[in-house]
């Protein structure tokens, strides 16, 4: 179900999918484990039973649910996630419409938009894939070809985000997308969810990690509708 916020006559749309200990990861990848630290129960001693807290402890891979790639991602001489900058985490966007289409190709972009249309903005590439979120069927999705990722270099699209669980054809193991926009800095975004509800829609897109060195990092990405 989604939620919608009223902030200064605004509507702000959850884009995340949530973190548990049974979401979907990549082959081999194990999921998170979340579990306390310290109890409610075993803090009470520390604040002479005046006072109950827990420390939560989280161990995961970090590109697990919706999450952000930096370009160190994928080549060790660039940038990590601690290196981005807020401005490349909250940008205008655009949605995309890609429905029923296994290969992306820059076909089922032009004529869409204009080139001014995708500069400088997030570009949400939206498959509807999200409705398989914890099957067996989301494995199996659709991908940016490598023709679509110089198209979308081309456009001066800042970052790309898709509602499956990788960008790239899984069979192709020279990751093409990932490869082609991360060289060229532009981010990507994985595993979002009800980018439908912005189709048409005018909005700020933000996903903005933690500042920590790593290579992705989860976010909780949104939209601000205009």
């Amino acid at each position: 179900m989604v939620k919608k916020i009223r902030n200064q006559n605004h509507s702000l749309i959850d884009l995340s999918h949530e973190i548990d200990e049974n979401i979907p990861t990549f082959p081999g990848i194990e999921p998170p484990k979340i579990y306390p630290a310290l109890t409610h129960a075993e803090s009470r001693g520390r604040y002479r039973n005046l006072a109950e807290f827990e420390l939560t402890k989280v161990e995961m891979v970090t590109s697990v649910a919706t999450y952000l790639d930096s370009p160190y991602h994928r080549f060790k001489d660039m940038r990590d996630i601690s290196e981005l900058t807020l401005e490349e985490t909250i940008l205008e966007g655009i949605v995309v419409d890609v429905r029923g289409v296994s290969e992306i190709k820059p076909e089922h972009v032009r004529g869409k938009n204009l080139k001014e249309s995708l500069e400088e903005k997030a570009v949400l590439i939206y498959t509807g894939w999200d409705r398989f979120w914890g099957k067996k069927e989301y494995f199996n999705h659709p991908f940016v070809t490598r023709e679509l990722a110089e198209h979308l270099v081309e456009m001066g699209v800042k970052l790309v985000g898709i509602d499956t669980i990788n960008i790239d054809n899984p069979k192709d193991f020279s990751r093409p997308a990932h490869t082609i926009l991360l060289k060229n800095e532009i981010l990507i975004v994985e595993n979002l969810t009800n980018i439908g509800k912005l189709v048409g829609k005018k909005f700020r897109f933000f996903a903005v990690p933690l500042k920590i060195r790593a290579a992705a990092f989860p976010v909780r990405a949104f939209a601000e509708v205009l």
